[in-house]
This record gives structure tokens, C-alpha cells and sequence, in this order.
């Protein structure tokens, strides 16, 4: 009986959780196993697509011929037993598709990447061969379509069978090989060649006594070359004369090859670190599916505790994973976790290049790296045998993706435990809402760390009234009493940091004759002022033009620049303090790759005496020598439409706090405001998490928000407003048969940034405590919407989202 695999196939305008089943052919028979990426057959067409194989099975419901598999992709899986499962789990609860699910979890050079090709037939005339092909086979359908007219005539020979259009699959994925050397004589005969050679071949000579000390090893042809002092020169003329030969040899990128990392020993641990740690251990040892809150002060050591859990589970036999949210993945804690493991550490972040993250995957998978640390995407890594998930930073709403599938990785991460039986570890300072509820009820086990591990006291924190500055004093981005407080840093040779909630120059510009403010034109945003660039950009779409001099709307010469941005306030700081050396850190100065680390690291030498960046330095950094901590804008969040903005500025405000007197010199914070009486604030300033907690909790229960309710955001997008608007109303006399009269329906109504990219959004939001129809409404919802998809309109289902903007 012939074997028939399950597929999953990538069609980007249908998906489908379905599987297609397809004959495996006979020389492939018993090879092919689930988890492979396979290239079939699809349509009636010519269509060649990528799938991967869930499942084997000698039976197919199929009454028709069955296609068979065109190509197989890969030699072993890359996907394992847990990834299919995970997959499969993962589109259920986000409502996305499988295949979208199994991408997701790969490096992004091992997703399929679909070229148009065009090949000659037996049918094909000289002229067409001569004009389109030459001595080629086949040629890209994007090199020959140059016109409407050419795509004309290409049309009228494929229907007269002179071309054949088909689609290539590219692998994108290309592992790095350097030449290595491997003698090709035996000890003995490489002694007899060294007779033959003149005496004045001194590099001949030593090539060959260096081949003599290989023992049949291979040594990459750089560090033959170094050692044994011979030119690359001549060992291609000893490869000619058959003394050796030069083979391909694969070698992996190491993001970190070239730093510096101190190997670091384990910590002495205090009492409340101790009990958490043994805790944990425990749990490792059971093996136990617990969920810890680990909930500690800034500087109370929490790292440690994960650090020492983790080695833990490496003396077990099992693996560890450590998630830190992109804006927090900081060189020092890299440097932390690389010093305590070595070389057993594999990291995977944004910041790496593709070739490098797709090696770091590939030593991972193949068992070489039995520590991961990166952010949000690394929860896919290919573990085997977990026995720790570490979640520092839970709170971070950058562990949620934005685009499908829609998940958040603390999910994920609790599926993984359940999955192989270890804990999980959701560290912070500022626990998010929800997980702290869940803590409360006794869902996860609490560990809590009162005090710094060094025993100093939390900063004091001032906070500022910015609207009696403003009257006593000349506008400017910092206060008096902030003014003096850095000058006194300066003095005492001590370091300061300044946080501010935005990058760029300025806010907007505006005419100040007519009230023109320059936006987008394609998004309902005003442009940004970027100094260092003479450009105006769009932070949304990415949208740039020139500087105006002149109001495009009435031609008046009184363009002003309105707002602040971490530009503007490094330009007047240098005017208030022409002594200090500063740093700016945003996402213009940290572009470039390796740029964050270079700049922290010569802000840790002592090199810069204030380091002014946005929220990427609110949190991880832990340098002695800062005991000032300055935050410019402390409103920013507070002002967004959105019922967790209370919540995101206590946690800003409460980590970035946190860097100031993490050592022996006493830290200040202060804090400028427009809100001084507002609870977040207040909160913050007292270093009272627990205090808001149940404040905001009672104000989430009082408006029914998160998480006394579940909630589903499904939002419509077009470039015709009417079109998403019409859909989205449509959408609600849908669902509202379909849902229980507990159900609460929001809307439908505009985003507040309505559009985005000459997109038009609309949104409703579902609140609920308990809905038995959901998962099979939203799931039919996410198939019938696909045909609509084609023509321009998309919709996106979003479970639990942490933003509404």
C-alpha cells in the first residue's frame, strides 16, 4: 500500500487549517517523516508550493488520483513532535492558520520565498526561444514582464503551449562554509615529496612538514595559513601537486565570537532569594507544571534567581529558557547569562542578522546550546527536555505579536510547561494586571523579594509640577530643581539618566497664521522632525519629505516647531551644560547593528555623563555609578485611549526608577509632570505596587475591563473607508445571533489612529466572562473572510490585545 502524507499547504490567497493528502513517492517511501518541508503540486495548475507534513497514513477519503509530493525540502525534520502540536494549538487560539503557526516558528530564511519562473516547451518557436530564454532553460518572470504590452504576448504563447509558467520555491537558508586543509598523503610519502623539492622552496617545504602534523585532521585554511606561516598561494600549488586537498567546511556565525564575556560564578544569595530559588528547584526536580510570580523590587536580585534555577535544570539533564522583552535584551544580560553558561548559551533576537540567527536555531535543534535567551520569538526555540521557562519582564507588551499569528508568548511559554512538565518563572518588578490576579487567587505560586540584595533603600522620587514651572521659568524641557540635580551629578563625577517618551526632533510643525499642522498623507499622524536626517517622518508608515520653510496651506513664512524629542532635548542640554558628555539612545542613534551595545558600553566605561534615550533604556541596565534618574514627560502614556494607560506609566515610571542607586552612592528620582495629584504617579513615586494594584483593580472592576472580562478585538481594513465600515457593521448583525445576550459588543467604530499606510481601520471589541460559541463563531469568521481578502479588505481577530490604538 502506498504511503500518503498529510500537508499543510502555503497558498497565501486561501489558507486552510485542512490538511491536502498526497501520494509519497516510492524512492521516498519510509523517509518521509511529519514536521518536513515538502514542495507539491497545487491546482490545476502549474502551481508549486510549500508545505509541511503532519501527518502519515496509508488511507486517503480522497475518490479522485492523488497528486504526489514534487520535492522534499529537507533532509530531517524542522519541525518536532511538540512544534506540530504547538502549532495546531497555537491556531486554534489565536484563530490564524496552521500554516502561517509553522513559519512562525522558524528563522525567517527558512520560509518560503516564491519566484515566478517561465520555461520553454517543445512547442517553443526559435524566435520566442532566442527572444526570451537565450541558452537559458527557464527565466524570471519579473526580468521578461517589463511592460503591459510584453505581458500581452506572454499571455498569447502560453495559451499557444509555446511558454510554460510555473512557480520556484526558494530556500532561502544557506549555511557558511570556509575552506579547510586535509593532507592527502600519508606521513611517510609526504616525507619522500619534501626530497623533491629544491632547497630554496622554503614555503614548499613548510607546507609540507606542516601537512605532516595534521594526523589526518583538516584545519581551516585561516589559521593554517597563520600558524604555520605559508602563503594561500602555496597551498593552491600543493593542491595541484596532489599533497593536499581543500574541502568545504561549515561553520556557524557567533553573534558574540569577538566579546569579550568574563566567565561569572554564582552569587551569594540572600533569604528571600534562597526560599524562591529552592522553590523553584524544586519544582525542576518534581517535575512540576507551577507557574511562580516572581515579584521583586528593582534591584532585588532577580536575575540571580533565574540564573541559579536554570543551572539547576542543566545539572538534571534538561534544558532552560530564559525570555526578555526586545527593548530590555541589553548586552548585560547577555553578558550575564554567557558568563555563567559559556558556550552552552545560544541567543535569539532582532538584532542579529538572518544568517546568524538562523545558526544559532541549528545549534539549538541539534542539542549543541542547552540555554536559550531572546526575545518574544525565542519561545519557539527547539528545546527538547525543558526543565525551565524564565519570562523576565512579563509585564512587557512587546512579548505580544501585532500581526498573525497573534499570540503572546507568556502562552505560549505555559503551553511549553504543560507540554514537558517544568515550571514557569514570570519575573518583574510591576507585574501585569493580570498576572498578579491570577497570583492573588492562587492560580501561580508568589515569591516575593521586598529588598535590594544590597541592602540600600529605594530612590527617593520628587516629582515636579510642570505647570508651576512654566510660570515661574522660560519654557524648557527641564525644571529647575532636575537642572540643578544634574549639574551637582557633574560636579561629583556621578551619572545621570534621562528618559523621555518619544524620539525625533519634535512633535509636529505648525503654522502658527492658519494653524496647519504637516501629517501624513498616509496616516492620520502628524509628521516628526528629525534633525539629524533634514526630514519629517512618519513613525507609522515610515513616510519622509523634506523640511517645510513655507505653510503648504497659506504660504506663510510662520512655520514653528511644537513638542519635544530626544533630538531637541540633547540639543538644549548641551546648551544648559556645554561640560557634559552625552549619550542619546532611540531608535535613529541604535539602527545600526551592534550600536546599542557600543553605546552602552561606553556609557558603563564612564565615557558619557548623561545617557538620554526613550523607553529601550528604562529597564535591564545596571550601572553603579548612576544616581540620577530623570523622566522629562511623565504624562505621555496617561493620555492614550486605552484603559491600561494608567498601568503602562506606573510600570514605566516604577522601572525606570529602578536605575538609580543600585550600588553604594544613594539615588534620586525626579519626575516632571502635568498630573502631579494623578494615582499612577503617585503610586510610582512611593515605589507602591501593591497600593496599585488594588486601586486599578477596582477601577478595572467598576468599568468591567480586563481581567474581571475576556476580551476579542476584530478589526476591518481597507483603502476605501466606506468598504471597512459597511463590512464592520455587517460583521456585528453576524455575530450578534451567533453570540450569547452576555456577550458585550463594542462598536463598531473608527481606531483612534483611523488610518494607517492609506488604510482605513475599524474595530469592535467582545467582552466576556464565559462565551460556549466563541471559538466556533470567530473560526468561521476567520474562513469566510478570506475570499473578501482577495479584493483589498482584510479582517484580523485578536484574542486578549494589549493595545486599541
Amino acid at each position: 500500500m502506498a504511503q500518503i502524507a498529510q500537508v499543510i499547504v502555503d497558498v497565501p490567497t486561501m489558507q486552510t487549517n485542512r490538511p491536502y493528502t498526497y501520494l509519497i513517492p516510492a524512492a521516498w517511501q519510509s523517509q518521509v517523516q511529519p514536521g518536513m518541508r515538502v514542495i507539491v503540486p497545487f491546482g490545476r495548475g502549474k502551481r508549486r508550493v510549500q508545505g509541511f507534513v503532519v501527518n502519515l497514513t496509508n488511507q486517503s477519503t480522497f475518490d479522485g488520483d492523488l497528486k504526489a509530493i514534487d520535492t522534499v525540502v529537507d533532509l530531517a525534520p524542522v519541525l518536532n513532535t511538540e512544534a506540530l502540536a504547538m502549532t495546531a494549538w497555537l491556531a486554534q487560539s489565536t484563530f490564524a492558520f496552521q500554516i502561517t503557526c509553522a513559519q512562525t516558528m522558524l528563522p525567517a530564511v527558512m520560509r518560503a520565498k516564491y519566484e515566478k519562473q517561465l520555461r520553454a516547451t517543445d512547442k517553443t518557436s526559435p524566435a520566442v526561444r532566442e527572444k526570451l530564454f537565450g541558452d537559458a532553460s527557464s527565466v524570471s518572470f519579473e526580468t521578461v514582464a517589463t511592460d503591459s504590452q510584453m505581458v500581452s504576448q506572454l499571455m498569447r504563447w502560453q495559451k499557444a503551449g509555446e511558454v510554460d509558467v510555473y512557480y520556484q520555491v526558494k530556500n532561502q537558508a544557506r549555511r557558511k562554509t570556509q575552506l579547510a586543509v586535509k593532507a592527502a598523503l600519508t606521513p611517510a610519502e609526504l616525507a619522500t615529496a619534501q626530497t623533491t623539492v629544491r632547497a630554496g622552496a622554503t614555503q614548499q617545504l613548510a607546507l609540507l612538514k606542516a601537512l605532516a602534523t595534521l594526523n589526518g585532521e583538516t584545519l581551516t585554511q585561516k589559521i593554517f595559513s597563520r600558524r604555520f606561516n605559508v602563503s594561500d598561494a602555496t597551498i593552491r600549488s600543493g593542491e595541484k601537486k596532489g599533497w593536499l586537498t581543500r574541502v568545504a567546511e561549515e561553520v556557524y556565525r557567533d553573534p558574540y565570537a569577538d566579546s569579550d564575556i568574563q566567565a561569572t560564578k554564582p552569587l551569594t544569595l540572600n533569604d528571600e532569594q534562597r526560599v524562591a530559588v529552592d522553590q523553584i528547584v524544586t519544582a525542576i526536580d518534581a517535575p512540576a507544571t507551577t507557574t511562580f510570580l516572581l515579584e521583586g523590587v528593582t534591584g532585588s536580585g532577580k536575575t540571580e534567581v533565574y540564573l541559579q534555577a536554570m543551572a539547576a535544570a542543566l545539572k538534571a539533564g534538561k534544558t532552560a529558557l530564559m525570555l526578555v522583552p526586545e527593548i530590555s535584551l541589553t548586552p548585560q544580560m547577555v553578558r550575564r547569562v554567557k558568563g555563567r553558561f559559556g558556550h552552552a548559551v545560544a541567543v535569539l533576537h532582532s538584532g542579529l542578522s538572518n544568517g546568524e540567527k538562523y545558526d544559532e536555531w541549528r545549534r539549538i535543534q541539534r542539542g549543541e546550546a542547552q540555554v536559550v535567551v531572546g526575545a518574544r520569538s525565542a519561545v519557539f526555540a527547539p528545546l527538547t527536555n525543558i526543565g525551565l521557562i524564565v519570562m523576565d519582564e512579563e509585564h512587557e507588551s512587546s512579548y505580544k505579536q501585532d500581526d498573525a499569528p497573534r499570540y503572546h508568548a507568556r502562552q505560549v511559554a505555559l503551553w511549553r510547561s504543560r507540554y514537558h512538565h517544568c515550571p514557569v518563572v514570570l519575573g518583574s518588578a510591576t507585574p501585569s494586571l493580570e498576572t498578579r490576579a491570577r497570583a492573588e487567587k492562587g492560580v501561580y505560586s508568589r515569591l516575593v523579594l521586598k529588598d535590594r540584595v544590597n541592602q540600600r533603600p529605594l530612590p527617593a522620587v520628587s516629582i515636579i509640577d510642570m505647570k508651576k514651572e512654566m510660570q515661574q521659568h522660560a519654557e524648557s524641557n527641564f525644571s529647575a530643581p532636575l537642572l540643578v540635580a544634574l549639574q551637582d551629578r557633574l560636579e561629583r563625577h556621578e551619572q545621570s539618566v534621562l528618559m523621555l517618551n518619544r524620539r525625533g526632533y519634535s512633535s509636529f510643525v505648525l503654522c502658527r497664521d492658519c494653524g496647519f499642522v504637516l501629517k501624513c498623507p498616509n496616516c492620520d499622524i502628524s509628521l516628526t522632525l528629525h534633525m539629524d536626517t533634514h526630514t519629517m517622518k512618519c513613525h507609522y508608515c515610515g513616510h519622509e519629505e523634506a523640511i517645510p520653510r513655507i505653510c503648504p496651506n497659506c504660504h506663510s513664512r510662520q512655520i514653528r516647531y511644537y513638542g519635544t524629542g530626544t533630538e531637541k532635548v540633547e540639543e538644549e542640554l548641551r546648551d544648559l551644560l556645554p561640560d557634559a558628555r552625552i549619550i542619546r539612545m532611540d531608535n535613529d542613534t541604535t539602527r545600526k547593528k551592534g550600536a546599542h551595545e557600543k553605546l552602552l558600553a561606553t556609557f558603563g566605561r564612564g565615557d558619557a555623563d548623561i545617557l538620554i534615550g526613550t523607553q529601550m533604556i528604562a529597564k535591564g541596565l545596571d550601572f553603579p555609578n548612576v544616581t540620577l534618574v530623570g523622566v522629562l514627560n511623565a504624562d505621555t502614556a496617561l493620555g492614550l485611549p486605552d484603559f491600561r494607560a494608567s498601568e503602562w506609566t506606573f510600570q514605566l515610571l516604577t522601572q525606570v526608577s529602578g536605575r538609580a542607586g543600585r550600588a553604594e552612592k544613594a539615588g534620586h528620582v525626579y519626575i516632571q509632570t502635568f498630573n502631579p495629584d494623578h494615582y499612577a504617579i503617585r503610586f510610582a513615586q512611593h515605589h507602591d505596587y501593591e497600593g496599585f494594584f488594588k486601586y486599578e483593580m477596582r477601577m478595572r472592576h467598576q468599568g468591567g475591563y480586563p481581567p474581571y472580562y475576556f476580551t476579542v478585538q476584530i478589526t476591518a481594513s481597507d483603502l476605501d473607508e466606506a468598504v471597512a465600515a459597511k463590512r464592520m457593521y455587517q460583521l456585528l448583525q453576524w455575530l450578534r445571533p451567533r453570540l450569547t445576550p452576555s456577550t458585550l459588543i463594542l462598536g463598531p467604530t473608527p481606531k483612534p489612529i483611523a488610518r494607517v499606510n492609506r488604510r482605513y481601520y475599524y474595530q469592535m471589541v467582545l467582552k466576556y466572562k464565559r462565551e460556549p460559541n466563541l471559538a466556533s463563531t470567530l473560526s468561521t469568521l476567520l474562513q469566510e473572510t478570506q475570499v473578501q481578502q482577495r479584493q483589498g479588505l482584510q479582517i484580523s481577530i485578536d484574542v486578549e490585545p494589549l493595545h486599541f490604538m
